[in-house]
């Protein structure tokens, strides 16, 4: 099953009002921050607020995701702890390097009573981390793993590879690029980082289209005014969809069942494109469901 995952919204855990006003907001996922949101002093009061608004539930469609404290901390131990009670969606794990990383939390998760479904997310956000985003995505098949996908983390990517961070990002378009091939060849979800200037909301609407067109299933984001760009920019457009059925309903037709390509309003369309299809449809039908 396709779930929508356009616009992934941080939410600070040690904020118990945005936590509440997460409830109403129309972001496709939420992630419930203990991490660089939180300062040290307020992790264990962030941490029992998340666990209190997951037990509540009330969030809908929403796909709710912990953000954990990274390995190198004191904290991540209890934050594993609660979220393997609290049963989200998943957990997001902050500087993931190496598939030992993600056994760490695999296994931590399910020694502590966590089903298979708490799915990781694998925060992508230093040099060596892009170097084996390729082994790290491969992990996701085997049968014991937990990952679900890559998050893009481009502010600690440019802080420790130096690359600077300009309007358009073409210094790293190169790594972004890679990483959404990992994610393809391993068969896992990409999502892309966060835009640091929620005021200028027109760069952030381009920056939505750029990584929607990179190949990115959504964006990761720090304030609610950025939901409806990127909703927008990551939802198949009504021509597309139409196309989409058109095509899908053309291979369905008995006449063309074992054809490997039919002629369509001038053009010659493949199977591949059927495929393609299939997906912009199920998208598109997911989104329309979650009203």
């Amino acid at each position: 099953m396709i779930r929508p995952r356009r616009s992934m919204l941080f939410m600070p855990g040690s904020n118990a009002r945005a936590l509440e006003k997460a409830r109403t907001l129309t972001a496709d996922g939420l992630i419930l921050d203990l991490e660089d949101a939180v300062a040290p002093d307020a992790k264990a009061v962030a941490r029992q607020q998340i666990a209190d608004a997951v037990a509540a539930k009330g969030f809908g469609r929403r796909e709710i995701i912990i953000r954990i404290n990274g390995l190198d901390t004191p904290w991540w131990i209890d934050d594993i702890r609660m979220a393997a009670k609290a049963q989200p969606d998943g957990v997001m794990v902050p500087k993931v390097a190496s598939v030992a990383d993600l056994k760490t939390i695999s296994d931590r998760v399910a020694d502590m009573g966590g089903g298979m479904h708490i799915k990781i997310w694998a925060m992508i956000e230093s040099p060596r981390a892009v170097l084996r985003a390729p082994e790290i995505a491969a992990a996701g098949s085997e049968a014991d793993n937990r990952l679900a996908g890559f998050v893009i983390g481009p502010n600690d990517i440019a802080r420790e590879s130096r690359i600077r961070m300009v309007k358009g990002r073409a210094p790293m378009l190169s790594l972004l690029s890679s990483c959404v091939i990992a994610a393809r060849a391993g068969g896992i979800e990409i999502l892309d980082g966060v835009y640091n200037d929620f005021s200028d909301l027109d760069g952030f609407a381009r920056e939505c289209e750029q990584g929607r067109d990179l190949g990115f299933d959504g964006k990761t984001l720090i304030h609610p005014s950025q939901i409806e760009p990127c909703n927008t920019a990551f939802t198949p457009p009504a021509d597309e969809v139409a196309r989409a059925r058109k095509i899908a309903a053309l291979f369905d037709q008995p006449e063309n069942a074992g054809k490997g390509a039919v002629q369509m309003d001038g053009q010659m369309v493949e199977r591949m494109h059927m495929e393609m299809a299939k997906r912009t449809i199920a998208i598109a039908d997911a989104i329309a469901a979650a009203g």
